[in-house]
């Protein structure tokens, strides 16, 4: 049997071929005798949306990270990519039988991004300012040119 789409995964879809009597939630995993929980194949690692543009002399990386102290990111930075780590705590103020609705992502994320030009990393910066992580990253001149005196 194949593996289920995502799109079949998220929605709960299912292919033509399977049986009645399998119930909608363990189609395709419950065949395979596999973890019936999609989500629980998946890393347990969220992933941090970010947007991603340029100027004429640098990268700009910008995400969401409210909720997140400075001291609690790790943005690494190499000539070709940017990696930002981090995490949010969730306060258990509430009990999970109290909430009508929970769509916000708590725990571990992280996003690695290859970025389309080599960059200067020493020149680098990252600020967050009202739950916004900007990140600057001056592009690397290929066609600078610079002389050296020879010593003797």
């Amino acid at each position: 049997m194949k593996k289920p789409s995502f799109f079949e995964k998220l929605s709960g879809a299912i292919r033509l071929e399977e049986t009645e009597n399998t119930p909608a939630t363990n189609r395709g995993a419950a065949a395979k005798g596999k973890n019936t929980d999609w989500m629980e194949e998946e890393s347990d690692e969220g992933q941090l949306a970010v947007d991603v543009h340029q100027t004429p002399t640098q990268i700009i990386i910008k995400a969401i990270v409210a909720g997140i102290r400075p001291e609690d990111l790790d943005v690494s930075i190499t000539r070709d990519m940017v990696t930002i780590k981090g995490k949010r705590e969730e306060s258990h103020e509430v009990a999970d039988d109290d909430y009508f609705c929970k769509e916000l992502y708590w725990g571990s994320f992280s996003r690695s991004i290859l970025l389309p030009q080599e960059i200067e990393p020493d020149l680098s910066e990252a600020v967050s300012r009202h739950g916004l992580l900007t990140i600057n990253l001056p592009k690397s001149d290929r066609g600078k040119q610079t002389k050296v005196k020879v010593k003797a």
